[in-house]
């Protein structure tokens, strides 16, 4: 009996010695997922690698950097050369587009301006048919006149101070005694102030004879002064202007005016008179001072101007001798 009681005491305290053994190496087990939990933190030790790709970032905008490095090769040597050519021939293509407009602009005013001597040069002859034609003047003293000036439609504008202005034409005897025929028409300019009683418009045409060799000479400087440089008269008319002839005259400018119809002595004193140049320049097509287009003999008569110069023609009573036309 004691021995089966011994036996089974060991056998008891053998079995709870294991029991009491099997739980202790599984507790180590159960906090080795504690310990290992760290670990499992890695990844988030990894999160400041992922910000050093990040931090990498700037580096890929090196190649926008490197953006004006591409542009370089535009600005080289050769290419900065042709750049500037273009530049040139843009800017001399731009030039002579302006020039050519201006020129089409300058050519178009000049057309104009020509068309405006042609209707002066009409009007002068009608005016100077009516002086023709009438009693009002005398052929006997057209011829002996060295220049006639025909201004048409003068307008006087005031109120008791005036101011004169008009355009017309002038024509000479040629030949050194002013015994040839009437020279090609040059333009000429009517500027001035009057004093007198008067008020508001007044629209007359003038026509001037020039009388001896100084009233020509002071009209064909750049101005002449009328009762200055050339002295001035009222024209006579009628009987008067048969006695006028016979006994000479001493002015040097005799004037005449028609208003209305009827034609007076005209008082032009402090008025001037000077070549109209651009007037010769478009009705010429080229440059020429006065005394060339009267004087000379070597410029031929325009067409718009041929009907006034042949009613000259027409009053000389002197015979024209080839030696007169020099």
């Amino acid at each position: 009996m004691k021995r089966t009681f011994v036996f089974a005491l060991v056998l008891a305290v053998g079995s709870a010695l294991v029991w009491s053994q099997q739980p202790q190496p599984s507790q180590p087990d159960q906090t080795q997922p504690q310990q290992t939990q760290p670990q499992t933190t890695q990844p988030q030790q990894t999160q400041p690698d992922q910000t050093q790709s990040q931090q990498t970032q700037p580096q890929t905008t090196q190649p926008q950097q490197t953006q004006p490095d591409q542009t370089q090769p535009t600005q080289t040597p050769d290419q900065q050369t042709q750049t500037q050519a273009q530049q040139a021939q843009t800017q001399q293509a731009q030039a002579q587009a302006q020039a050519q407009a201006q020129a089409a602009s300058d050519r178009a005013w000049m057309a104009q301006v020509k068309d405006k001597q042609s209707d002066r040069l009409h009007s002068s002859a009608d005016t100077m048919k009516v002086v023709l034609s009438g009693n009002f003047l005398g052929k006997d003293l057209v011829d002996k006149a060295k220049c006639v000036i025909v201004i048409p439609s003068v307008k006087r504008v005031g109120f008791i101070f005036g101011v004169e202005y008009g355009r017309g034409t002038m024509t000479c005897r040629l030949g050194d005694n002013y015994k040839g025929p009437w020279s090609a028409p040059s333009m000429i300019a009517l500027e001035g102030g009057t004093f007198g009683l008067q008020i508001g418009v007044q629209i007359s045409d003038l026509v001037l004879l020039v009388m001896n060799e100084r009233g020509v000479n002071s009209l064909l400087g750049s101005k002449s002064k009328l009762g200055v440089d050339a002295s001035v008269a009222a024209g006579p008319f009628g009987r008067s202007a048969m006695v006028a002839t016979d006994m000479g005259m001493r002015a040097d400018i005799l004037a005449f005016s028609r208003t209305g119809g009827a034609y007076l002595g005209a008082v032009l004193n402090g008025s001037s008179l000077r070549p109209d140049n651009t007037g010769n320049t478009a009705l010429y097509g080229r440059d020429l001072t006065s005394k060339q287009i009267v004087r000379s003999g070597e410029v031929p008569v325009p067409a718009p101007g041929r009907p006034l110069v042949q009613m000259l023609d027409q009053t000389t009573v002197a015979a024209v001798t080839p030696a007169d036309n020099n």
